[in-house]
């Protein structure tokens, strides 16, 4: 049986899992918001830790999957802790925590994810080292000079029927190294035309947890927003690219947690690590972001090349 990680939260709060992820959101209790973005938790469970709220129907999803919860703080784990799982994913950890944790997967073959949502953002993010996997596809036959289309003519014909089997090998990045991406290059200055303004909102979302502790509350909106633009723009000089790549009204979509924006993302994240475990089919390499706005998803494979 596969085994895997999913670690919630610097805070003590975490979980562990056979072949199936248990889905937590990002404080150590349960909120009275919880609820609607987070499907695991039971109404009435505020106050609870959110990883031991979540645990019954964690586990009535496959009843054959042992699930455990574990509340100690993340931060206190040990290397060894990590090495006995086959893939680790975390949610709602600050960006130190997010980098050691992938350093010690990368170190020990260990495949690593990683996934937040706030407001109407979401990204995942995978480092599988160098991952092997399987691919089915349609055979293609060329159809002979004459037969269909004309003397003149040569075609590639796909018959459905016929599948053959590729395997294939794909090298990922650690996660310190994609987000620390020097755009001063005339490569990366290219590349950058083509990227995604949801990174440079992951790097300052990122940036507003550690200085914060916590992320962008509608409690505090005023503050937060201002605190936001001003994390943009230091973030972003930081980098060495324009405060522009990220337009002001961004602070506007991410505040708190979007249900459908969860599903989407949770989905994803799960999808990608059954691909990993299972070695079948491209995985997403490295960073996948999706906008609930426009309601599309985009994968960007960003980080040395």
């Amino acid at each position: 049986m596969n085994r895997w990680y999913q670690g919630l939260n610097l805070r003590p709060h975490t979980c562990e899992t056979g072949t199936q992820p248990l889905s937590c959101t990002r404080s150590a209790q349960v909120s009275p918001e919880d609820p609607g973005a987070q499907f695991l938790i039971r109404t009435g469970s505020v106050g609870r830790n959110r990883a031991e709220a979540s645990l019954e129907r964690a586990q009535n999803l496959n009843p054959m999957v042992d699930v455990k919860v574990d509340t100690e703080n993340i931060e206190k784990k040990s290397e060894s802790f990590f090495t006995q799982f086959e893939a680790v994913c975390l949610t709602c950890c600050s960006r130190d925590v997010i980098v050691r944790v992938d350093q010690i997967c990368h170190k020990n073959n260990i495949k690593f994810f990683t996934g937040d949502v706030f407001g109407y953002h979401g990204y995942t993010f995978a480092n599988l080292g160098e991952h092997e996997f399987i691919e089915e596809k349609t055979k293609v036959t060329k159809v002979s000079q004459g037969v269909e289309d004309g003397p003149d003519t040569k075609r590639a014909k796909f018959d459905p029927s016929e599948t053959t089997v590729v395997k294939k090998k794909v090298i990922f990045c650690p996660v310190k190294e994609a987000l620390e991406v020097d755009w001063s290059s005339d490569k990366a200055k290219a590349a950058l035309k083509r990227t995604t303004s949801d990174y440079f909102l992951l790097q300052v979302l990122l940036k507003f947890r550690t200085d914060k502790g916590r992320d962008p509350s509608s409690d505090t909106y005023g503050e937060d927003s201002e605190l936001l633009l001003q994390i943009r723009n230091d973030v972003l000089d930081s980098l060495g690219v324009s405060p522009d790549l990220l337009p002001e009204d961004f602070v506007r979509y991410c505040f708190s947690e979007m249900a459908s924006v969860c599903a989407v993302v949770g989905g994803i994240l799960a999808q990608e690590i059954v691909k990993a475990l299972s070695q079948r089919d491209p995985p997403h390499n490295n960073f996948f972001f999706f906008d609930g706005m426009k309601g599309n998803g985009i994968v960007e494979c960003l980080g040395p090349k």
